[in-house]
């Protein structure tokens, strides 16, 4: 049995198929296959290791600020169900987001820990913007002194 190009291997030699993300993209573009994997041992680099890609994942935004995820459901439940395949956290992830598994608990984690990046981000600009506030109200109450003291000069000497 072929699979997209790939020999499929028996899982009985290898044990326990897993479920995960393997890496085809390039240096600086990267794109994942959702694919099964024999057995989590071998590793998930080599491409001869995939037994099926059933999907694939681009997670750099496009325009609308969107990641796109395709996969073949049938696949993915015949994997999960009667192969019984472990699926990696980060597939979990991503099926949980799709409405196909509930939502992974690391998912709240990652959103609750960018909002605090974020907040304190925006802490440091207004801190930064009051201090330039400051600055600019100083060189102005400076310059404003400056001008008297020439206006008074200037009165005295008439």
């Amino acid at each position: 049995m072929r699979s997209f190009g790939r020999i499929l291997v028996n899982p009985r030699i290898y044990g326990e198929p897993s479920i995960g993300l393997a890496r085809v993209g390039c240096k600086n573009r990267p794109v994942f296959h959702i694919a099964v994997f024999p057995d989590k041992a071998l590793g998930r680099r080599w491409s001869g290791n995939i037994v099926e890609q059933i999907g694939s994942f681009d997670p750099i935004p496009n325009n609308k600020n969107e990641k796109l995820v395709a996969l073949d459901i049938h696949r993915l439940k015949y994997w999960i169900g009667e192969r019984n395949a472990r699926v990696g956290v980060t597939v979990l992830e991503l099926l949980g987001l799709a409405g196909l598994l509930p939502i992974h608990p690391k998912t709240f984690i990652r959103a609750q820990n960018s909002r605090i990046v974020l907040e304190k981000q925006k802490q440091q600009l207004l801190a930064r913007l009051e201090r330039l506030k400051q600055e600019t109200e100083t060189k102005e109450t400076e310059e404003g002194t400056e001008n008297l003291k020439t206006m008074d000069e200037q009165n005295t000497t008439v």
